[in-house]
């Protein structure tokens, strides 16, 4: 197979394997048909007003000040008062339009669909807004358009301020909660003086929806615990009373409106959000007017354990939690809505004022809303599935539901209503573990699917390496393998059988790639089967015992990396072996310097996965500092290689250039954050600078000279200036740190072979990237390769964990792109901090290019066994989303398995990448073809 073929086939077998989990976990919940359902009595409010605060965590809205006082007044005397509170748990993602979803919809949408975009629907769905007669919205253009869009008839209207106001720079975010107060009451001051509008306010079933992104926007840009944040939070509550006054007095205090009082989501300290920490998923809920219970004392069934209540002072009051979809029931039932087709909310009934009955057929209605959805899926699942292998949910069977359905129906004619209420909320109860069954119908089968083939694949690679590059003995002539016309008859028919299989089952296209993939990898290992038995053969003459220490010793390396997914610290522990290395190996007494040089590196660089996450301590100065440091490092190198061979007047030029620029972007963010910090907004010099510099930094080193040393100094320069840019704190400082012990890391692997008698050490600074490759040089792997290929797994690792980056979405501080915008824009934003990440992986990479130069080895062949390496890592993780049974770790192995799988892709298409940015790759290539078998 040419190099060529081979990477294609892998990329596009490792992107299957990355789309698999999004297929298996996170398909679409949705399903439609359902009859929807009503409570069959008098609601007890006409309409409704719903009131989001972004980004507004419980602790900030009920706290109370040191004096005693509250920040929200008005709130707090509403939950003493006339009204019920809770806490809302929300759900992971903790992102606006999920939370949103959830709130108005009832059901958590799945994660794939925030990357679809964040102002339209990717899929159809119900919400309260949808099954309101009228609904008016004010507020943001990134939330409101998806729901207007979503409903039936244009009945749903949305009045949204210009996207260009959502600046993080603005002098105070708090004025777009005050857009949205004042619109709303000019609103209801024209429908004064307008008949027809009127009449409409007059209807029931209505439904008023204030989004409030003040909060949101100055949590991101001076953290939760700011005097902006904190401020925004008693504005909003001053505007909350003023518009119950508007509104209670154009209705006249008839006592028929309700309102609710809630967040999509809170963040953490550092100012973001989106994974599932208690300061993010932990929101407040305050519900009060027509059909609620007022202010009760806590009762012995309702304590909670947390402390919550006393830290908050609230002890003497109930508290009554919710799931976050549960709110979107409670509103439909409020104003007499049927409920959202799709909603997986359950009726929190505590917090209705109304008589028994009432609560006993809004929880019936609620039931069988869910048996509706219950019903639906099963049908579908059982149209897809043959009917031998079809095994329903034995909890809930057509004879259940009938029998369940006709005692709560006896139970409320008997006025039985307690009875009923628990009957219905157990049916709730089977059904939605019901609903799950028949959505991870299939997950076991795919899984299975997905396994196999990434087994086969790893298999394929190893004896590809083994057939490659083992130098195995085999007699002339001899042909250990299954014949091929047989094996190409066998997986013909495999193809056949399963390609008729899930054409029966009417099975989706993915289904045929989960299914089939394996197929033809496995093909191509009983194909090359006959390796095996040439390695067996060659045994004898392979030094077992090093071979086994080696493969121990990569085992408990690739278990170590693993492991740092879960605690970033046991990164620290590899980087504090790998220091032993020099000693170990007899390096120290040939090359005392540079040993020492390595260890010293890997104990700086230990340092950082022991450091607080990004974002959690802003302070430029570190980013000066990292200048600094980026300077001082780069005139030592220059230094050292100007003793060694003298510089070309032009390279001279370029580094001086390239220094000065580094020099200016440290300063960058400094003048950036004053700027912001005293309200200016961002400098448009300093936009410029920082575009400029990002659009330059693949290109610059491109203009140097092609020797080892000076295309690795102008890459490291040119990716550090972009890295200062985007730094907020002490991340600053790892990549000069880390290209430290790079540039340390690609002596001492001249020096292992030159101990081990392979080559003669070469200056870097008289090495080319471009120089002709004598193909009689290139040598074929060694068992050592192994371990240069698990050092550059583990230093691509470090680069990622290093920086302060956890395998979480809250990591990521949108501070970093304040240089270059600041203006809301989660793509263009994801886009900056996603280059972030990916430029000590470059570092990474064009060392380890280096390295292949340096020790005379083909690229292709020491990346092979780094495939293996990254493939055993990802195996590792879908193993344990298989194993785990809580969705908390289901969801975080998942999470480490796409990151796992996103870096082996992104590494293979880094890998070229790296080649043409040291102008190797293309050399390479027009003088050798290499072929796979």
């Amino acid at each position: 197979m040419r190099v060529v073929t081979f990477f294609l086939v892998g990329l596009a077998v490792h992107v299957v394997f990355f789309l698999s989990i999004f297929d298996i976990y996170f398909t679409s919940p949705l399903v439609h048909g359902m009859t929807p359902q009503a409570v069959p009595m008098a609601p007890p409010a006409s309409r409704l007003v719903l009131l989001v605060a972004d980004g507004l965590r419980a602790d900030s809205l009920f706290t109370l000040l040191p004096n005693g006082s509250s920040r929200a007044p008005y709130l707090r005397s509403v939950m003493e008062e006339r009204g019920t509170w809770g806490v809302s748990h929300t759900h992971v993602p903790t992102e606006s339009r999920p939370g949103h979803v959830a709130l108005i919809a009832g059901f958590y949408e799945d994660v794939s669909a925030v990357a679809k975009g964040w102002k339209e629907n990717p899929v159809e769905f119900d919400s309260v807004f949808n099954e309101s007669r009228h609904t008016w919205s004010w507020g943001s253009p990134d939330i409101l358009p998806m729901f207007a869009k979503g409903a039936s008839g244009d009945h749903v209207s949305t009045h949204t301020y210009p996207a260009m106001e959502e600046d993080f720079a603005s002098t105070d975010a708090s004025r777009l909660d005050t857009w949205v107060f004042t619109q709303v009451k000019t609103f209801f001051q024209s429908a004064g003086f307008n008949s027809s509008l009127k009449d409409i306010l007059q209807e029931d079933q209505n439904v008023f929806f204030l989004h409030l992104l003040g909060i949101d926007t100055n949590g991101h840009a001076h953290r939760p615990l700011s005097r902006e944040y904190q401020e925004n939070i008693g504005l909003v509550d001053s505007g909350v009373a003023e518009l119950v006054s508007v509104i209670e007095d154009f209705y006249h205090h008839d006592g028929r409106t309700a309102y609710v009082f809630t967040s999509d989501h809170g963040m953490t300290n550092w100012g973001s959000h989106g994974a599932g920490h208690a300061s993010e998923t932990l929101t407040p809920l305050v519900v009060w007017g027509a059909g609620v219970q007022g202010a009760q004392p806590p009762s012995e069934s309702q304590q909670y354990t947390d402390g919550y209540q006393q830290d908050w002072n609230l002890e003497k009051f109930r508290r009554v939690d919710v799931n976050q979809a549960d709110i979107a029931p409670l509103m439909a039932s409020l104003i007499g809505v049927p409920f959202p087709l799709n909603s997986v909310g359950v009726l929190p009934l505590l917090y209705l004022n109304n008589s028994g009955r009432f609560k006993a057929e809004s929880m019936y209605t609620n039931a069988m809303q869910m048996l509706e959805q219950f019903k639906v899926k099963m049908v579908q699942k059982k149209e897809t599935t043959l009917s031998f292998l079809f095994t329903p949910f034995q909890q809930l069977t057509e004879s259940q539901q009938e029998e369940i359905i006709k005692q709560v129906k006896i139970l409320i004619q008997l006025e039985k209503y307690e009875d009923a209420i628990v009957l219905c909320q157990s049916m709730i109860a089977r059904a939605l573990d019901g609903l799950v069954y028949y959505h991870t119908y299939d997950r076991f089968f795919l899984g299975c699917s997905v396994v196999l083939g990434f087994v086969g694949w790893t298999s394929y690679v190893v004896l590809l390496i083994l057939k490659t590059h083992a130098s195995l003995r085999r007699p002339p002539g001899y042909a250990n393998q299954i014949p091929s016309q047989t094996l190409t008859r066998l997986c013909v028919c495999v193809t056949v059988v399963i390609s008729v299989f899930l054409l029966i089952q009417k099975s989706p296209l993915t289904y045929y790639i989960y299914c089939l993939l394996p197929v033809p990898i496995w093909y191509s290992v009983l194909k090359e089967c006959g390796t095996v038995t040439d390695l067996v053969r060659s045994a004898p003459s392979l030094p077992l015992w090093k071979c086994l220490g080696y493969f121990v010793l990569i085992a408990f390396g690739i278990e170590l990396l693993v492991v740092s997914f879960f605690h970033r610290a046991m990164l620290t522990v590899g980087l504090a072996a790998l220091s032993l290395w020099p000693i170990l190996t007899g390096l120290y007494n040939k090359a005392k310097f540079r040993s020492v040089s390595w260890t010293l590196g890997c104990v700086c660089l230990a340092a950082f996965p022991l450091m607080p996450v990004v974002g959690r301590e802003a302070n430029v100065h570190f980013v000066t500092c990292a200048g600094a440091l980026t300077l001082f490092t780069s005139i030592c190198y220059l230094w050292s290689a100007q003793q060694r061979a003298p510089l070309h007047l032009s390279d001279k030029q370029q580094f001086y250039a390239q220094m000065l620029h580094v020099a200016v972007c440290a300063y960058v963010p400094t003048l950036t954050h004053d700027s912001l910090q005293q309200k200016h907004g961002l400098p448009l010099i300093n936009q410029i600078i920082s575009w400029t510099t990002l659009g330059s930094s693949m290109l610059v080193p491109l203009l140097s000279s092609t020797r080892l040393f000076h295309r690795l100094l102008s890459v490291f320069l040119s990716l550090s200036a972009t890295y200062l840019l985007l730094s907020t704190g002490s991340e600053a400082l790892f990549p000069p740190m880390l290209s430290w012990l790079m540039f340390v890391w690609i002596n001492m692997e001249q020096e292992t072979m030159q101990a081990q008698g392979i080559s003669t050490r070469q200056e870097l600074s008289t090495m080319d990237f471009a120089e002709n490759i004598d193909i009689t040089k290139i040598r074929q792997l060694k068992l050592d390769d192994i371990r240069r290929s698990y050092f550059f797994v583990f230093f691509i690792i470090t680069a990622f964990f290093g920086t302060g980056n956890i395998a979480s979405i809250n990591s990521f501080d949108p501070a970093s792109v304040y240089c270059f915008l600041t203006v809301f824009n989660p793509f263009i934003m994801g886009g900056l901090m996603m280059w972030k990440v990916i430029i000590p992986f470059v570092v990474v990479m064009c060392t380890f290019e280096t390295i292949q130069v340096t020790t005379q080895l083909s690229s292709r062949s020491l990346f092979l066994i780094v495939l293996v390496i990254s493939d055993l890592m990802a195996l590792h993780f879908f193993f344990l989303v298989q194993d785990y049974g809580s969705w908390l770790d289901i969801g975080t192995s998942i999470s480490h398995y796409v990151i796992v799988m996103s870096l082996t892709i992104f590494l293979m298409l880094l890998s070229v990448a790296t080649h043409v940015l040291t102008s190797r790759r293309l050399t390479l290539w027009r003088r050798r073809k290499m072929h796979f078998p």
